[in-house]
């Protein structure tokens, strides 16, 4: 799936939105700053290849940024690999708190995580200006949990991050989920009770092609209408209206009112023609889509030397060229050139 060509006039840099030649308004900007983890993920990681690609100073992130911010971007996620695995992570979330979108309004920060180094670091972060965070967590129970991690004593670690997280107000705390058949489908029933009992915003997504390995097949996807069909029949479900036309979950509440479940269904339901999300990896490229073939090399042009205009003007470009739709699941289909946890969630 190649990128569009991109355009071969500059667009000025006082240009205020991102938009793409589908129309798309790009306001939502993912950033890895490391693709380490501290997990071995089953369906994420074969557990070999480790970390591949190089990070940034923590300044040379904040100058990047500012050049998105600079252009519409009003949300900023933090990822990984894990996030909280570098030094100075407080420090960057203090000085993200500082800028403000082209509103004058401050960013909307947010971070995911595996949560395994979060409690300790929950309240710092709050207290930095970080707004919430999502908790990567494939299972309830804590065998199925440790066996997908590949880390021993890691669920109560992860437990205890989340209800530090909700301490601290980085709320709503979102829990992700990723579904595999036969593997970790058991705990769907669980996840919505745990989403009840402790508080949380539980999300399914299910499984794309983006693991390191072969593991993906499409039947190994759990599908929105399964798992809606699974938890209506132990608690019913109200589906909740969108809050805005790029959101990427659909969104459901008990019965009761109590709690929430979001669905991520970008293979039986894809939202491309909604997308409002543009990527930068930890080598300071630009990714379009998550299932991109070419990258951007943005990092390349500020180490070149290039001024904020002229890169502010490339990211304008860039952004032109993003993709129309992925293809999973269609003939021809070819996996991005980068596993999930080296292109950041």
């Amino acid at each position: 799936m190649a990128a569009t060509s991109l355009p071969a006039a500059p667009v000025p840099a006082t240009h205020s939105t991102l938009r793409d030649s589908h129309g798309r308004v790009i306001h939502d900007l993912r950033v890895s700053i490391t693709d380490r983890c501290n997990y071995k993920c089953v369906y994420c990681r074969t557990g070999e290849e480790g970390a591949q690609y190089p990070e940034l100073r923590i300044d040379e992130y904040l100058r990047l940024i500012e050049i998105f911010v600079g252009l519409g971007i009003t949300k900023v996620r933090l990822t990984g690999g894990e996030p909280l695995l570098r030094r100075g992570i407080v420090e960057l979330v203090r000085e993200l708190a500082k800028l403000r979108a082209l509103n004058g309004e401050p960013l909307d920060l947010a971070m995911t995580t595996n949560g395994h180094l979060l409690e300790s670091l929950a309240a710092p972060l709050k207290a930095a200006g970080l707004n919430r965070v999502t908790v990567s967590m494939d299972a309830v129970d804590a065998g199925t949990f440790e066996r997908i991690t590949r880390v021993d004593g890691s669920f109560p670690t992860v437990l205890a991050s989340i209800r530090a997280a909700r301490a601290a107000g980085l709320t709503p705390v979102k829990i992700n989920c990723v579904l595999l058949r036969g593997f970790n489908d058991d705990q769907i029933e669980g996840f919505a009770r745990f989403a009840r009992e402790e508080d949380v915003v539980v999300r399914f997504i299910e499984f794309m092609p983006l693991e390191e390995g072969r593991l993906w097949s499409p039947e190994i996807v759990v599908t929105l209408k399964e798992i809606v069909e699974r938890i209506g029949r132990v608690l019913p479900l109200v589906e909740l209206p969108a809050r805005e036309a790029s959101e990427t979950a659909r969104r459901y509440t008990f019965a009761d009112g109590v709690g929430e479940i979001g669905i991520i269904a970008p293979v039986s339901q894809a939202f491309c023609g909604a997308c409002s999300r543009v990527r930068l990896t930890s080598d300071g490229k630009i990714r379009t889509c998550l299932f991109s073939q070419v990258e951007h090399d943005l990092y390349g042009r500020m180490r070149a030397g290039e001024s904020n205009d002229e890169l502010r003007a490339y990211v304008v470009q860039t952004v032109q060229g993003k993709e129309a739709r992925h293809h999973i699941g269609e003939p021809g289909f070819m996996k991005p050139s980068r596993s999930m946890v080296h292109i950041g969630g």
